[in-house]
């Protein structure tokens, strides 16, 4: 009976991947089950999408600092839940908060330090590019583009929906 039990909740929780259902177990946004929802037009400011990083030095020291979890991006990581705040040709300034054509982001604020202490380096302000996205998440410890700058908008899966889940 046990191994019944076990091979349905197998089943249903393949079923469930395949159908874009993915568990969010970060608080950069809600905690429980979300779903990516296909994106048919380009990705646009306040969109809220999963995105895939792509494989690069910083984000490799992101995950060996534990930042990112383990996943089936091509980089290796789960895709990131993130409000697009900035899109190719937008200029985005970075101080004691980040601006973006001239208007604050609210919640934007920039922490020097980790929860661990370590030393966090913002990104350089600028335009931009084509191609590319800007990134952010409201909750004060997120590891963003405020960090990481920009990334490619051919990594983003679709629309983050919100399913099940409980704000902290």
């Amino acid at each position: 009976m046990l191994s019944v039990v076990a091979g349905i909740t197998v089943l249903l929780a393949m079923a469930a991947f395949l159908g874009g259902y993915r568990i969010n177990l970060t608080p950069s946004e809600p905690l429980g089950l979300w779903r990516i929802v296909p994106l048919d037009r380009p990705a646009a400011v306040d969109d809220l999408v999963f995105i895939c990083p792509p494989e690069t030095a910083g984000m490799r020291e992101a995950r060996s600092r534990g930042y990112l979890r383990s996943g089936l991006c091509r980089s290796g990581v789960a895709p990131l839940i993130k409000t697009i705040i900035a899109v190719a040709g937008q200029h985005v300034e970075i101080g004691a908060g980040v601006n973006v054509d001239g208007q604050l982001v609210p919640a934007s604020g920039l922490a020097l330090r980790d929860g661990k202490g370590r030393p966090l380096s913002p990104f350089p302000s600028g335009v931009v590019p084509r191609g590319q996205v800007f990134l952010h998440s409201p909750f004060a410890g997120s590891y963003d583009s405020r960090y990481f700058g920009p990334m490619p908008a051919s990594g983003i899966c679709g629309l983050a929906q919100q399913v099940l889940t409980y704000a902290l």
